[in-house]
């Protein structure tokens, strides 16, 4: 407001006015974009609590199990991915098998 204000009283010229609205306009840009960023980082860091904290909600239920039963392993995991079978230089068959669990995916 002050820049408006002494561009008006002639206490800047026009060029030094452009220049510094020209800067505070670049600053708003990034500013709004960092916001952005942010808020889109701090939306998937609440997901991830959330997920967490259905993820141990489960478990509590399931927290001495006597046997696995087909409801049970159901209730703990989201799918199971099977890649192809390879064959290595020992002759061996390897084949690797992916467990993602309900909301908090596969663990390594």
């Amino acid at each position: 407001m002050k820049m408006y204000e002494d561009r008006a009283a002639e206490k800047i010229t026009e060029r030094n006015f452009s220049m510094l609205s020209t800067k505070y306009q670049n600053e708003q840009a990034e500013l709004a974009e960092k916001i952005q960023t942010l808020q889109k980082r701090l939306a998937k860091s609440e997901q991830e609590n959330s997920d967490a904290e259905k993820w141990i909600a489960l478990i509590k239920q399931y927290s001495n199990p006597a046997e696995l039963t087909a409801p049970f392993l159901n209730t703990l995991i989201e799918k199971i991915v099977v890649h192809n079978a390879v064959i290595n230089a020992d002759g061996e068959r390897e084949q690797e098998v992916e467990i993602h669990y309900r909301f908090i995916g596969k663990i390594d």
